[in-house]
């Protein structure tokens, strides 16, 4: 039930390469200023993102075998799709802040960059204890069932407060904070010390829900693999095209009313799919139809009986 092939050295060194390559030449070149990000310009990018995550998944077919090419590409949309409400938190916090859209890139920048460490061990953290522990694959599948569940009986349905959040109170309590921003900069100086900007405290929490919403994600996608480059690879290219993502739906995902329930059933078919592995495999390209289509049927009801958008303060401007 439970393969670990091993993957060559230069598959991981290769992939590492090129991504830190993609990172850099978006930073030190594309976004070397501060500046607002245009509806147009963030589809483009989520584009370019999609185009290259489906690039990869057809090199994988001579490098690993077209059953890990359909497993990347049915991680990749699990994956994004679980991203669409850490967009929607991403934007409560950047409207509770104030955050200039000029800013905010430079935020999801090292967010995203903080968030592939922190997947990359909680991967390495799981793959081990379904290795020396096989019962945890069951234990991942309850809780992905009893997550569906939970969503669908609405019981997440609480709004962030992030004057509330326990990140805040804690920073505020134990952390020098300047009361001023100072552009796009981290830390600044404050009454003759160093202390952290407005934007330091946004990127801390942008960093700890991305975690929260990791423990749902990653256990999700082991009911689609428990290969560790497939795993890491999907959740890479889902996280890179999470910045461009939030550009283009943080101010209309009002409109898609019905895609928390299209999560919840995916959540729950892939729960179950896990439950059941040492009963009936299901073939993966018969598990990728089944996530395509609840995600699409949820984005096409959705369409169909459209709710008014979120505005946030600055789209008015």
């Amino acid at each position: 039930m439970l393969g670990f092939v091993a993957i060559q050295w230069w598959h991981w060194a290769s992939f590492v390469l090129v991504i830190l390559m993609f990172l850099a030449l978006d930073l030190g070149f594309f976004h070397r200023e501060a500046r607002e990000i245009r509806f147009r310009e963030a589809l483009a990018w989520t584009a370019v993102w999609f185009t290259t995550a489906m690039i990869f998944a057809i090199t994988l077919i001579p490098t690993r075998g077209e059953e890990e090419a359909v497993d990347f590409i049915q991680g990749y949309l699990i994956e994004l799709s679980l991203s669409m409400d850490n967009v929607l938190v991403m934007g409560v916090i950047f409207q509770y802040f104030r955050v200039p859209r000029e800013h905010q890139h430079r935020v999801l920048f090292w967010g995203i960059l903080g968030a592939l460490v922190m997947r990359g061990v909680m991967i390495w953290l799981g793959t081990e204890l379904i290795r020396s522990y096989q019962w945890t694959f069951y234990i991942f599948g309850v809780f992905l069932v009893v997550t569906g569940a939970r969503i669908l009986a609405g019981e997440d349905e609480g709004e962030l407060q992030p004057d509330k959040h326990w990140v805040l109170r804690y920073a505020r309590r134990y952390l020098p904070l300047s009361p001023e921003a100072d552009g796009p900069r981290f830390v600044t100086t404050w009454q003759g010390r160093w202390a952290l900007t407005p934007l330091a405290v946004v990127l801390i929490m942008v960093e700890t829900t991305d975690l929260v919403f990791a423990l749902d994600s990653i256990p999700a996608i082991f009911g689609v693999t428990t290969q560790r480059f497939i795993v890491f690879t999907s959740n890479v290219f889902a996280i890179l095209g999470l910045r461009s993502l939030y550009f283009v739906l943080a101010g209309a995902l009002g409109y898609f009313r019905f895609l928390k329930v299209g999560l919840a059933l995916v959540l729950t078919f892939i729960g179950l799919k896990m439950i059941l592995a040492d009963w009936y495999h299901l073939p993966s390209e018969i598990s990728l139809a089944v996530v395509a289509t609840i995600i699409g049927v949820a984005m096409i009801a959705s369409v169909l009986r459209r709710s008014p958008p979120t505005r946030r303060p600055e789209d008015a401007r």
